[in-house]
Parts: C-alpha cells; sequence; structure tokens
C-alpha cells in the first residue's frame, strides 16, 4: 500500500526557510510526478510543485517560483520542498502527494504537515 509521510513543517518569521520531506513507499514510483500542494483556511487545495520521479521535470505555481525547489532522492525514495524567502501567505498544510504520468488526478495524499509563517 503506497503511504506518502509528510515532515518538516513548523512556525517560521516571513523570510525564513524550511525543509519538507515526503517518505514515500509502498511501490515503485517510476512513470510517476510527485507533487507539493497546500490548502489555506477557508481556501482551495492549491498546487505548488511538482517533480517526474523518472525525469526530474520540474513544475512550479507561479507564486512560488524563485522561492521553492522541489527535489528529491531516488535511493531514500524521498521528495523535498524547499522553501525560502516565505511569506505570510505561504501559511497553509502542505500536503505530498502523487500521480500516474498518464492521468490528470493525483491516486494518493498524505497526512499534510502546517506551515505557519508569522510576520
Amino acid at each position: 500500500q503506497v503511504q506518502l509521510v509528510e515532515s518538516g513543517g513548523g512556525l517560521v518569521q516571513a523570510g525564513g526557510s524550511l525543509r519538507l520531506s515526503c517518505a514515500a513507499s509502498g511501490r515503485t514510483f517510476s512513470g510517476y510526478r510527485l507533487g507539493w500542494f497546500r490548502q489555506a483556511p477557508g481556501k482551495e487545495r492549491e498546487f505548488v510543485a511538482a517533480i517526474g520521479w523518472s525525469t526530474d521535470t520540474t513544475f512550479y505555481a507561479d507564486s512560488v517560483k524563485g522561492r521553492f525547489t522541489i527535489s528529491k532522492d531516488n535511493a531514500k525514495n524521498t521528495v523535498y520542498l524547499q522553501m525560502n524567502s516565505l511569506k505570510p501567505e505561504d501559511t497553509a498544510v502542505y500536503s505530498c502527494a502523487a500521480k500516474r504520468l498518464n492521468i490528470k488526478t493525483y491516486d494518493y495524499w498524505g497526512q499534510g504537515t502546517q506551515v505557519t509563517v508569522s510576520s
């Protein structure tokens, strides 16, 4: 069974940095894309960043380009989200997700980790 477990969230001041981790298990992820999403209170979930497991191709939301970096360690089956220059509007629950490349929707989701940026 696929499991995605996030860690690394917390409270940080504006301008600070955090690194989120997503430990993936339960299958090989060749042919998958792993992504990060976030949901702030009262708002819809939004895409943040994604990376192809085999291709290393990366994708970013415009709101985080130049500040966030997604990466992975295939040996550890872990995806990271390095978040720099954090802003209060980045406050949200961040979730890791995985999907097969040939379908539109993400199949698997983690439980999420809270990121709070104080002003």
